[in-house]
């Protein structure tokens, strides 16, 4: 697994996102677009670029970090959304 420090901007509520998860996340390509998830629910890749967001990992797969900028917030949307539902189920 390449680790870089990639310069790419990061929205602040995405970034806040991922220092409050407490987890790695990976940025992959879905059905729906550039989404970003734990990496329990998608495993990171050897060919993915890691970057440090606190005590995070941020891994991004290599498509997708060829044609993003900026991680945005439409990237952990529906994931917050999902977790929005599994904490109404509860």
């Amino acid at each position: 697994m390449k680790i870089t420090q990639r310069n790419l901007d990061i929205e602040p509520e995405v970034k806040a996102f991922i220092l409050e998860h407490k987890g790695d996340l990976r940025l992959c390509t879905t059905c729906r677009g550039p989404m970003i998830m734990p990496v329990g629910m998608k495993g990171p890749k050897d060919s993915d670029i890691v970057m440090h967001i606190g005590p995070n990992k941020l891994y991004i797969s290599k498509v997708q970090a060829r044609y993003i900028k900026c991680i945005e917030r439409h990237m952990i949307d529906p994931y917050k959304k999902y977790m929005e539902k599994q904490d109404r189920s509860v």
